[in-house]
């Protein structure tokens, strides 16, 4: 991949700002005061990372109920 390249770009259109209330959400679920438009750079990258973290698990497992589903 080419320095400077963006790979992070959303597939479905719309799905940006759902994603970004849900990390919102997380924060706040992990007892971290931050509102949108906060600055997270006085936070800790492994408060950050533990956001990601959480986003992530939360995501597979919706879409392992979701495949759970429909078998």
């Amino acid at each position: 991949m080419a320095a400077g390249s963006q790979s992070n770009q959303t597939v479905v259109k719309g799905a940006q700002s759902a994603i970004n209330r849900f990390k919102y959400e997380i924060a706040n679920e992990l007892g971290l005061n931050v509102q949108p438009g906060d600055y997270w750079g006085d936070l800790p990258a492994a408060q950050c990372g533990a956001v990601g973290g959480h986003i992530v698990r939360h995501l597979i497992e919706l879409a392992e109920r979701q495949l759970a589903g429909t078998r």
